[in-house]
């Protein structure tokens, strides 16, 4: 069974172990990536199901909070060992800075993703939050923010990811907010791209959720794969 040769994750948003556990099961046989965020996080029997978890995985936890807070609540997943983990950039430099060295003891390879604008938000939504800069601005102030506090990673959307590139050459740029040509526009995505479009304009790696769970996940798996090699 031929894998992918792109750095693909895939958004396990379920609250149903059993659910969970069919999709990581079949998008593992692909070497695709599961990330795990607040829905699976929270529920029930999530987190006990990651602190046996031994393959690689994304811990999508958009850590949110006060330096000591969120360094502290790592001592929390210290247990799980996440390969990749997620923090907001919007926490400041010294937060970025006191969440990397907590991380850094749970896992010493641990790839920390600084997020930027989520793909939610598109300018004017920014307005009406109090921002003045324009998304690719702020997502810009951020990406220094994450490269200044020493993050392997940062998280922006496919139409930052050029420019992030173009000033950071060896950042690990995930990009979220990716859809398959043909799938439906979700209303709580304002900034989206395809696979190919995001890793043409610089990303490492891209997160499918929908995309892939809407339907029959092997015929969406399929047409990814259609759709990269063209």
């Amino acid at each position: 069974m031929k894998k992918f040769n792109k750095t693909i994750f895939v958004a396990v948003d379920t609250s149903d172990l059993s659910q969970a556990k069919k999709i990581i099961e079949y998008i593992k046989r692909y070497g695709l990536i599961p990330k795990f965020g607040l829905q699976f996080f929270y529920s029930k029997n999530g987190r006990k199901f990651l602190e046996n978890y031994k393959s690689e995985f994304m811990l999508d936890i958009k850590a949110s909070d006060i330096p000591q807070t969120i360094s502290s609540a790592l001592h929390s997943i210290r247990d799980l060992k996440p390969k990749y983990l997620t923090v907001m950039a919007s926490v400041g430099l010294q937060g970025l800075k006191a969440f990397k060295k907590e991380a850094l003891k749970i896992n010493k390879s641990v790839v920390i993703c600084g997020v930027t604008i989520l793909t939610s938000l598109n300018n004017k939504s920014l307005k009406e939050i109090g921002y003045k800069d324009r998304v690719e601005k702020l997502v810009l102030k951020q990406a220094s923010l994450i490269k200044k506090a020493g993050l392997k990673g940062i998280v922006a959307s496919g139409s930052e990811a050029k420019i992030i590139r173009k000033k950071y050459k060896n950042l690990f740029i995930l990009t979220p907010g990716i859809k398959l040509p043909g799938d439906k526009k979700n209303w709580d995505q304002a900034r989206v791209n395809t696979p190919n479009s995001a890793f043409k304009a610089g990303a490492s790696a891209v997160v499918l959720g929908r995309s892939l769970l809407a339907g029959n996940l092997k015929k969406n798996i399929k047409r990814l794969k259609d759709h990269l090699n063209q």
